[in-house]
């Protein structure tokens, strides 16, 4: 497994590292937990982030970011994840950011003038609409039923989405929608840059959900009626809408993975000067074997998961599809990553679960990563397909029953 990081990748993660403790952890303090935070606090953040080479680092520099690849990136991703409000200080959280890769990676430069620079300046808010409600696409997204047809030079969308998050901030939609029937679903399929305030875009509602309310992220329900874009919104190449989705939610599981794990080592570090701190049963709770065991466990894990993702990044970089790497690496950090929250939260008592402690947003927060990016359930029925595929069935020669 390769995961040395660059010396450019380190100073990266340094600069965001100082970051963070020098000016957004104090903010965060400053907010009384579970209480949304504004947005004048996060424009003020990311002002910040701008003046210390921190803000959007994964954007080339053409369209205003920093000009770092997945690889380089991925440590400042861990930096940013140990606050939820450093991710969006940095113009690296989701959904925004695997939505600007994606225009960045497939979009014409009139869409990446017109979109990716005014989401990588933070003056727009994005959102990917693709999950389905009742009988559509969602955890198999080969059940899409959202339809865009060809009028002239426009294209009609038609169709029901949920769980789109940050739908109801959103001034740009990218939309997966059927464009040919007759076509192979994965061949089928093509994704559509929509205005929000476009003629027939109809926000249901904001899903409740379970969730921080510190930093507030809508999962919208969402009908498209009649609604019409010019034929220059198509968003890549019509019928590759699945290659160009996988474009994008690889590197975005990687870079979610990276955010977690911070979480959850911030989370065993409040843990840890927690029962540096306090005293019960005859002495500190940090010299007594069980908590110094499950801290020592959890740290094993988030190690293990930061190695996984670094391969499967390298993997990425080389060209390669990487597909089983990201899964595996992505299934594994989602575990990982909450049960070290868990176990931070079970370690702090009553302080755990009070919204004192950052612990508390951080639990709410970590248990729909083993859902969002494709649920664990369908990254190991990848794995587990691919495990089949070469079986050897001469191992079982010896045997009386599977003998000659």
């Amino acid at each position: 497994m390769e995961f040395d990081d660059s010396q450019a990748a380190r100073e990266l993660a340094e600069r965001a590292r100082t970051f963070m403790d020098e000016i957004v952890l104090p903010v965060e303090r400053e907010h009384p937990g579970g209480e949304p935070v504004g947005d004048d606090v996060i424009e003020e953040l990311r002002a910040e982030a701008r003046s210390r080479d921190v803000y959007c680092p994964q954007i080339p520099e053409e369209h205003g970011g920093l000009g770092y690849d997945l690889r380089e990136v991925l440590p400042l991703f861990e930096q940013a994840g140990r606050s939820l409000l450093g991710e969006r200080a940095m113009r690296v959280a989701a959904p925004d950011e695997g939505n600007m890769h994606t225009i960045e990676l497939v979009g014409t430069e009139r869409q990446k003038e017109q979109w990716l620079e005014p989401l990588v300046a933070g003056d727009i808010a994005s959102a990917f609409s693709m999950t389905e409600p009742k009988d559509g696409a969602g955890s198999d997204p080969k059940m899409l039923r959202t339809t865009a047809e060809k009028d002239g030079d426009e294209w009609v969308i038609d169709g029901h989405k949920w769980w789109t998050t940050q739908g109801t901030e959103a001034d740009v939609l990218i939309v997966m929608a059927i464009t040919d029937p007759d076509a192979h679903p994965y061949e089928g399929a093509s994704l559509f840059l929509v205005p929000a305030d476009a003629d027939g875009v109809e926000v249901v509602r904001d899903i409740p959900h379970l969730g921080p309310s510190v930093v507030h992220s809508s999962h919208a329900e969402i009908r498209y009626d009649g609604v019409r874009v010019p034929e220059e919104n198509l968003l890549g190449e019509e019928g590759e809408g699945f290659i160009h989705a996988q474009q994008r939610l690889g590197p975005a599981r990687l870079t979610h993975c990276m955010r977690y794990s911070g979480m959850a080592q911030r989370a065993l570090d409040v843990a840890k000067a927690y029962l540096t701190e306090r005293e019960a049963f005859g002495g500190r709770l940090a010299d007594k074997q069980g908590p110094q065991f499950d801290i020592a466990d959890a740290e094993v894990r988030l190690y293990a998961a930061g190695a996984m993702v670094r391969d499967a990044a390298t993997k990425l970089a080389r060209g390669e599809d990487a597909r089983h790497e990201v899964s595996a690496s992505k299934v594994f950090t989602a575990n990982a990553t909450q049960d070290a929250i868990d176990t931070a939260l079970q370690l702090c008592g009553g302080s755990g679960i009070s919204k004192d402690l950052p612990i508390a947003d951080f639990y709410e927060s970590v248990r729909a990563f083993r859902i969002v990016d494709g649920a664990d359930e369908v990254h190991k029925r990848t794995l587990a397909r691919a495990a089949f595929e070469d079986v050897d069935t001469e191992e079982l020669a010896a045997l009386p029953e599977f003998g000659a």
